[in-house]
This record gives structure tokens, sequence and C-alpha cells, in this order.
């Protein structure tokens, strides 16, 4: 968690940036200018002269100065703001996790872990093991981010209509694995809110790469693709949401998909709810690991501003004719 929170150096500290011009003109220039104008003040022997040009090089050293700050401040590029900047704090957000379904993804353990690394951001947590508290439309009210761990399972009309009522409203909706993009597998409308469904895992748990391909976004900037080892996620996916990351299969399991590219980070709305899902996490300890931990966290304080922050433009068509 504390690599997450850090303070990223900015360029201009670790020098990133060239000099100016008039700071090179100084550093040039500056030891032969100064021996000169020391010769030139020192036939006056008048003191009260002499005291008066002292008096104007002072003055020309500090305008100079002044000049070259000036100028190097005016080179310094917007984006120097460290990148957490972009990402809404999780501090004083109410967060909602729900939890449970099918034993095998853990999802006390993942309601545990999350819980952990909510509450040293300092958010507000709620954590409810049942489904029905979607149906509690006062505390569904005041959540900003709702995060959710429940692989397959049956969602009524009733707890359904207070989720997406709370997600149209602004509340986040995020998660990881099969407790999110593999939850209510009849339940079309819920995979039309979440932008995707888990349909096969060739091989089962595999080592595959995760390929960052939107390195500009918040969520993923200053992470490299990866290599990790879990259930490698085949997915039917809208074809408009904006992915952020992706794995290649390599046909070893099931030939007729090698060289397939399949989304495994994407981010959308839902209407005034963000809504953000990752793939990897068959087993909660994955994301004890830096770069997923890393991955989630981003991903929860990006869909934890949906009240707060304006609505990006996230759609992507694939199909969009040129």
């Amino acid at each position: 968690m504390s690599d997450n929170l850090r303070f990223t150096k900015s360029a201009e500290s670790q020098g990133a940036y060239p000099p100016s011009a008039s700071h090179r003109l100084l550093e040039s220039h500056f030891f032969y200018i100064l021996p000169a104008i020391m010769l030139f003040i020192k036939p006056f022997k008048n003191n009260t002269m002499r005291s008066s040009y002292y008096s104007f090089f002072q003055f020309s050293l500090l305008l100079f100065s002044f000049m070259s700050c000036q100028e190097a401040s005016s080179n310094i590029p917007a984006q120097s703001t460290p990148d957490w900047a972009e990402l809404p704090a999780l501090k004083n957000k109410k967060v909602l996790i729900v939890h449970g379904g099918w034993d095998g993804h853990k999802p006390d353990l993942y309601a545990q872990k999350v819980n952990k690394w909510l509450m040293e951001a300092g958010a507000q947590v709620t954590v409810s093991d049942s489904l029905g508290i979607y149906k509690n439309e006062t505390l569904m009210a005041e959540m900003d981010l709702i995060i959710q761990s429940v692989t397959l399972g049956k969602l009524s009309p009733d707890e359904f209509k207070g989720l997406e009522k709370a997600v149209k409203n602004g509340a986040g909706f995020a998660g990881s694995h099969g407790g999110f993009c593999d939850a209510f597998r009849n339940h079309t409308e819920y995979q039309y809110m979440t932008g995707g469904q888990f349909v096969k895992h060739p091989g089962g748990q595999v080592d595959h790469i995760v390929n960052i391909i939107d390195p500009d976004d918040p969520i993923t900037r200053g992470v490299p693709d990866f290599e990790t080892h879990t259930e490698q996620y085949y997915m039917h996916i809208d074809p408009n949401v904006k992915v952020l990351a992706t794995t290649t299969f390599n046909g070893e399991h099931d030939n007729w998909i090698e060289g397939a590219v399949v989304p495994v980070i994407w981010k959308k709305y839902h209407g005034k709810g963000r809504i953000f899902c990752i793939t990897i996490g068959h087993d909660p300890n994955e994301f004890d690991e830096p770069i997923p931990q890393k991955l989630l966290l981003n991903g929860f304080r990006w869909a934890s501003g949906s009240k707060y922050e304006p609505m990006e433009n996230w759609l992507r068509p694939v199909y969009q004719k040129n």
C-alpha cells in the first residue's frame, strides 16, 4: 500500500530538464564577466562612485537571476505534477465490500485484504456477505464505491435494482476475476453494466503476460508489462469499453485461439457510475504482489471518483467505420 501512495519525484527534482539558455550563458561567461567588471570598478578612487557601481552590479546580478528563474519555470511541462494526483483519493470515501458466492475464489480472504488496504488509505468501509444489502436504499445512496467479490450466485430483481440505481447515480462499481466478471451468469443486464463476461480459462492456471496498452491512463501510468501465474480469462467484452491491458493466448490448449488478444483491464461508465474490472486474481494472494496490487487499488481510486470528477470520454468503439 505504501508503494501505491508514495509521492513520485518530479522530473525537475531528478534533473530531467535541460538548463535554460540564460543558465547556460551564466555558467559559460560568469567567470569571464566578473573579473572584467571588477577591473572596471577598481580605478575609481572615489568611494561614493565605487559604492554606486557595486550597488549597480549587485542589482544586475539579482535581475539576471530572477529572469533565469522565470525562464526555467516556463520550461517545466504541465505534466510535472505527479501522476498520483490524477487519481481520486480514497480517504473519507464511503466504500461497500460485498463478498460471497463460490468459495473457490476465497471471497472472504479477498474482502479481508481489500478492507485492510482501504482502511489504510483512510476509507470508511462497510463489509457485507449478503447481496441483500443492495436493497438498502439509504446505505446504497451514501456509497462512493461498491466492490464486489461474488462468483456465480443469483441476484434477485430487487437486489439488482438497488445496485444499478446506486451506480447510475454515481457510485463506482469495481472488482476482479470471477467475483466481478463471472457473477450471475444468467443476468444479462448485470453484464451490460459491467461490460464483460468470463467464458473460459484454457489450461486453468498458466503463466502468461499482461500487456499494458494504455500507458497514459492514470490507472496504468508507470506500470510495465508483467508476467503472472493465474487463470488466463477468455472474456466476451463490450466492444466499446476503454481497454487498458490485454493478454495474448498461445494456443497451447486450444490451438484455434493462438494469437487471440483479450482484455484484462478495462473501464467504462454505467449512467454516472464508473466501472472498473481486472480479470486476474484467482487467488486473492496474487494482489500481494506490487504490480497487481497497484493496478487494483488504482482502479478502486478511479472508480471512487464518479460523484466528484468530470465524466470521461470512455467510449472506444472497436467497429467504428474509419
